[in-house]
Order: structure tokens, then C-alpha cells, then sequence
């Protein structure tokens, strides 16, 4: 999928190490244009991407992989950013996948049992 944006905040850089040896992480969060922009928070991860475009303000073109996983009984989801490119001033944010626009369909509640026990720091 990809998603071009404005770029609102650069969050701390992650590092560590795992069975794989040594990882780094920047997470990054970035504004849809529209009458209801939304933010979301991409992860970048290693080198792949060129750091002199991320300048709070830059629009950037972002192609990416969405990925939830279940941990405890929990869903966590990350959007993994695998190209970050310097993106276009014209025209509105758009989501696509294999060259098509994407409209994401209306969600609708059809009931079920409210989470009254959620210790979810976010």
C-alpha cells in the first residue's frame, strides 16, 4: 500500500539487540489531508530510508505493510514503511495498493460486549 502525507513528528530512535543481532527503529508520525485527516504512526526500520527527508513538515510518499499480532489475548498492529520517498505538494492523500485507490468501507458496530477491563496504555 502506499500513502502520501505530511510529516507531523519524529519520535525517538529505537535500538536493541534480538537472535538476528542488532536492530534499529524510527517510528514517525505523519497527517492525511481531507476534511477529517487522520494520523498515523509508521515504523521505520534499519536504513532503508533516506533521513534527510524527515523534516517535520516534508509531505513524504510512504510505501508500506500492514501487520497485526496477537500477544496475551491482544491485537497489536504495525505499519511498516519498506520505501519513504520525498512526496509531491498537489493534491490530496491518498491510499493505494497495486495502482488502485482504496476506500476503506464505513465501519459499522453490530453490538457485542463493551471491554470494561482494558489495561492498555493507549
Amino acid at each position: 500500500m502506499q500513502l502520501t502525507a505530511k510529516l507531523t513528528a519524529i519520535l525517538p530512535e529505537q535500538t536493541g539487540a534480538g537472535k538476528n543481532g542488532q536492530w534499529k527503529k524510527q517510528d514517525i508520525i505523519v497527517e492525511t489531508d481531507g476534511q477529517y485527516p487522520k494520523k498515523v504512526c509508521i515504523s521505520l526500520w534499519g536504513e532503508k530510508f533516506d533521513r534527510n527527508i524527515l523534516k517535520v513538515g516534508n509531505r513524504l510518499t510512504i510505501s508500506f505493510d500492514i501487520e497485526s499480532r496477537e500477544f496475551n489475548g491482544k491485537w497489536y498492529t504495525d505499519v511498516k514503511a519498506w520505501k519513504v520517498e520525498s512526496g509531491n505538494s498537489s493534491g490530496p492523500s491518498t491510499v493505494q495498493q497495486a495502482g488502485e485507490s482504496y476506500n476503506a468501507p464505513a465501519f459499522e458496530y453490530q453490538g457485542g460486549p463493551a471491554i470494561v477491563d482494558d489495561d492498555c496504555p493507549f
